[in-house]
Order: C-alpha cells, then sequence, then structure tokens
C-alpha cells in the first residue's frame, strides 16, 4: 500500500471516530429534556447513556475476533451503516424504554469501530511511529466528543433531541458509504497478510490475551479510568443546567475544552513523548484529571468549567493514549482481539460509573460526585504509572 493510500485511509478512520464519539456522547446534554418528555427519574434516564456502553462493550470481544478473521477495515464500515438504522430508531423512539433500546442496538454495532481502527493502525504502522499515528487519528474521535455533545445540547434546545439523532444518522451513513469504498483494496491487504493464529476460536483467542499478565493490568487499568472519567463526564451538562441555569446548548459547548484540551495533546503529543516517556504521562494525566474534578467540586461560577473540562480533556488523552499504545502491542499475535477486549474494559467502566454518578448526583449532589472522583483518579494513574515503569524500565 502506497503511503498516500495508507494516509487517506488513516483519515477516514478519523472521520469514523468522528461519527462514533459523537454518537456515544450525544445524549448526556439531553438527559434533562428526557427526564422531563418521559416523565422519568435521572437514574432512569441515565440508561439511554449506560445501555449505549454496556452493549459497546459487551460486543468488543466479537468484533475483535471477526476482524481478525475476515478484515477489520471492511468490517468497521459494515459497523457504520449497522450504527446507522440504530440512530434513526433512536429518532423515532416512542418511549424511554424504546430509546434505551435503540441505544442499546447502536452501541452493539458502533463497537466495531474506534477499536477495530486502531488495531487496523497497530497492523500497519510500526510501534516507534504508532503513538504519534493514534494520537492524529484521535483528533476525530476528540472532535466527535465535541461535536455529539454540542449537536445534543443545540437541537434538544430548539428543534427537538430528535433532529439531534437524524442528523448524526446522516453523518453515520455519508462516512460508513466511503470507507466501505476504500475496504476493497485493504480487505485484500488483509488477506495476504493473515496469519494462522488468527484461526482459532473466539475463546481461544481471548484466552490468549488473558492468559498474559501486562494485558490483564491494561485491561483492568482501562476500566477504572472509563468508569471513573466518562462516567463522571455523562453528569457535567446536567449540573451545569441545575446549578448555575445553563441551557443545554450552553452547557454542551462548554464541553468543548475537552476537546481543545485533548488537541493540546495531539499537538505536542511527540513532545510529550520524548520529553515525559508513557510513566509521565500516566501520572500527569491523573493530575490534570483530578485538578479538574475539585474545580467542578468548589466553581462558584461556571466560568471555572472552562479550565476543568481542558484540563480534563488533557490528562484523559495524555493516560488514554498511553494505555492505547500499550494495548495494540500486549498481544501482537491477535491484535484486534486485544484491542477490542481493551476498549470492552474502557466501555463496560462507563455504565458501572454511570449507575454509581447517577446514584451519588440524585441523593447527594453533583459535589459529592466529583469529590469521589478526584479521590479514585490519582490511585488509578499511580498504580499505572508504577507498573508501567516496571514494565518498562
Amino acid at each position: 500500500m502506497s503511503i498516500a493510500h495508507h494516509n487517506r485511509a488513516i483519515t477516514l478512520l478519523s472521520f469514523a471516530a468522528f461519527a462514533s464519539a459523537a454518537s456515544v456522547r450525544l445524549c448526556d446534554p439531553m438527559l434533562p429534556d428526557l427526564a422531563k418528555t418521559f416523565i422519568s427519574s435521572p437514574a432512569e434516564t441515565a440508561q439511554v447513556v449506560s445501555s449505549f456502553s454496556l452493549a459497546y462493550g459487551i460486543l468488543q470481544i466479537f468484533y475483535g475476533t471477526w476482524g481478525d478473521r475476515f478484515g477489520k477495515y471492511r468490517l468497521i464500515a459494515f459497523a457504520l451503516l449497522l450504527s446507522t438504522i440504530g440512530t434513526v430508531a433512536a429518532a423515532l423512539s416512542y418511549s424511554l424504554n424504546s430509546l434505551i433500546l435503540c441505544r442499546l442496538l447502536t452501541g452493539a454495532s458502533a463497537a466495531g469501530i474506534i477499536p477495530l481502527s486502531m488495531a487496523w493502525i497497530g497492523d500497519t504502522v510500526e510501534y516507534e511511529r504508532r503513538q504519534a499515528t493514534l494520537a492524529k487519528f484521535l483528533s476525530g474521535q476528540i472532535l466527535g466528543f465535541i461535536g455529539g455533545q454540542f449537536i445534543g445540547g443545540l437541537f434538544t434546545d430548539t428543534l427537538g433531541w430528535r433532529w439531534a439523532f437524524a442528523l448524526v444518522a446522516i453523518i453515520l451513513l455519508v462516512v460508513g458509504v466511503f470507507v466501505l469504498r476504500e475496504s476493497r483494496s485493504n480487505f485484500i491487504t488483509h488477506h495476504k497478510q493473515v496469519d494462522p493464529v488468527l484461526h482459532k476460536s473466539l475463546i481461544a483467542q481471548a484466552t490468549m490475551v488473558l492468559s498474559v499478565r501486562w494485558a490483564r493490568i491494561i485491561l483492568t487499568v482501562v476500566f477504572f479510568e472509563g468508569m471513573v472519567v466518562f462516567g463522571t463526564l455523562a453528569f457535567v451538562p446536567s449540573y451545569l443546567h441545575e446549578r448555575f441555569g445553563l441551557s443545554l446548548t450552553m452547557a454542551g459547548a462548554l464541553m468543548t475544552c475537552f476537546g481543545v484540551g485533548g488537541f493540546s495533546y495531539i499537538l505536542f503529543a511527540k513532545f510529550f513523548v520524548r520529553r515525559f516517556g508513557e510513566v509521565g504521562l500516566a501520572l500527569m494525566g491523573g493530575i490534570f484529571i483530578t485538578t479538574a474534578w475539585v474545580i467542578l467540586a468548589t466553581a462558584q461560577s461556571w466560568l471555572w468549567v472552562l479550565p476543568a473540562s481542558y484540563f480534563v480533556g488533557l490528562g484523559f488523552y495524555m493516560l488514554h493514549n498511553t494505555l492505547q499504545t500499550n494495548a495494540t502491542q500486549m498481544v501482537p499475535e491477535a491484535r484486534g482481539t486485544a484491542v477490542s477486549l481493551f476498549a470492552s474494559g474502557f466501555f463496560l467502566g462507563q455504565p458501572l460509573g454511570v449507575t454509581l454518578d447517577s446514584i451519588l448526583f440524585t441523593h447527594h449532589g453533583a459535589v459529592s460526585m466529583f469529590v469521589v472522583a478526584a479521590c479514585v483518579m490519582p490511585i488509578i494513574s499511580t498504580i499505572f504509572a508504577h507498573v508501567l515503569r516496571t514494565h518498562h524500565p
């Protein structure tokens, strides 16, 4: 594959990451309005978010095995097109239960997009350049996080939340068609490089990954990362709406600083990696995220959300990109399965975090939620930095 062809393929995967991430975060700013529309409690409405993450996490292991066997790039295209169907159905939902079901189905199909993209990059980019390449690829994911929350808030305040789903469905469809066209050459390339180990059963491949101690450590850390970061982040727009009386559009717009923080990491990724190394990035990521939760817990004005959101984005990508890079190399002979298990751990941690935070948010207030997250986050990053130093002395 030529360099130009390879760069085009990665660019399309970045667009796919945008569409997937937009779908993931689309419902965060909708929660207050959905609670009013369907006359439900915050805990019940939060299932719209947690159901997506739960299905996303569970289906990872299947996509990893299918990707290793049948070609990652083509499977990404089919996942995009199937996600379109679930998103259209969500726009037409007539009850909270039907919306939760549609989000569950969309999460199940979207599960094959970002993790398989990472695995494909791992297959085609040498390790020395992989962290910087993954950082560039993640620019699409960051824009998706920003766009999803902004689209969700904007349409909920104006035309209605159903139109937010309609727009994201169009994005998924268009990107899916382009990725499917690109997948033909990539599918052929995959079969030229296929390895006999990929014909192992799903259980055998998963067992192969889980038998590696370093893989078990990475999967455990990313589970708790997803729980603490995105379980908490899901309630920030609701907190801003209730605490400071901001519109859902404004609450979603403020979260764009999360993306600015992420882009700050991407722009200087090579410098950060060279200057601080993986251990330093893990520690600094935890410090920035913890600082953000402390700021949100003590903020007396919505203006403090701007630096807090920025610190969460910068810290998250420092920590998560380090985890991702290690995930692509923890079991190279079953990389698709390994990376999918990694994403599975990340997204299975999120519904647990959303559930626990919905209880704290409902019964004890947002401040207690941020305080708990601020206490847990440094423990996670410090432990990971320690084992990382041991693994890569």
